[in-house]
């Protein structure tokens, strides 16, 4: 795949400033660099034994009991790499430290799982924050990935094809019905921006895909086409699945 010019400007930017201001890994603290070559090395992939359509790693390759009893709104979800560190340090450096460098860092690694996926994509949409989080947090985190990954793949970016139309809750503690119910009726897309088109839509960690069934939902009712879903990390609700690999 050829990079594009726009993607190697901002990669040069940061490069630049890693020069000027020397970082540390977003997942170990090492110096000398926004996310090391052990970081990297020590991440676990999730590509066998999952559910065919949210991605839930499992003892087969058939879909999930969830995914049977209630369908979800996305046609494909899929997660990158198990919700444990360095990447769980990395994300949460990322959200809550202001350490937006590992957008770019964490893009130009995810890039790779993305080609392998296939998928007929034509744009990348993040989720967005509500109006209250993204004032308080002044970014949103999932962006800060998405929007150089967009560039490094070739796709087009639209980060306000889709709206929050209203506040939720944190998604952290609740069971899958609160969560489900949290984000019921939560988003808002513009029909004009993808209407008949096919949509990857991304989060940065999933736990039960409530929300990015929500926000797909929204999506496919303003005419989306297909609705394919991924994020950085997924959080595994038995450990035993963190074998699954």
């Amino acid at each position: 795949m050829k990079t594009s010019l726009k993607y190697n400007l901002y990669r040069n930017f940061w490069i630049g400033l890693d020069w000027l201001f020397p970082p540390d890994c977003g997942g170990c603290g090492k110096s000398g660099t926004r996310w090391c070559l052990e970081c990297q090395k020590k991440i676990k992939i999730l590509v066998k034994h999952l559910c065919v359509t949210c991605g839930l790693p499992q003892i087969n390759s058939d879909q999930c009991a969830r995914c049977q009893k209630k369908q979800p709104s996305f046609k494909m979800l899929r997660s990158w790499v198990a919700f444990e560190n360095p990447v769980k340090e990395a994300l949460h450096q990322l959200k809550y430290r202001r350490d937006i460098g590992l957008g770019e860092a964490l893009s130009s690694q995810f890039s790779d799982f993305i080609n392998k996926l296939n998928w007929p994509i034509d744009i990348l949409i993040p989720i967005p924050l509500g109006k209250e989080r993204l004032k308080e947090r002044g970014y949103n985190q999932v962006a800060m990935i998405a929007a150089p990954l967009s560039t490094k793949l070739g796709l087009s970016y639209s980060p306000k094809a889709l709206s929050r139309s209203r506040e939720t809750r944190s998604q952290v503690g609740l069971s899958v019905a609160e969560r489900e119910k949290n984000v019921q009726g939560a988003f808002r897309a513009e029909e004009k921006k993808v209407n008949g088109i096919n949509i990857l839509l991304m989060d940065d960690v999933s736990t039960t895909g409530a929300t990015l069934s929500a926000a797909a939902d929204a999506l496919r009712s303003s005419g989306a086409k297909d609705v394919y879903a991924v994020t950085i990390a997924r959080a595994l609700p038995h450990h035993s699945l963190k074998s699954v690999t």
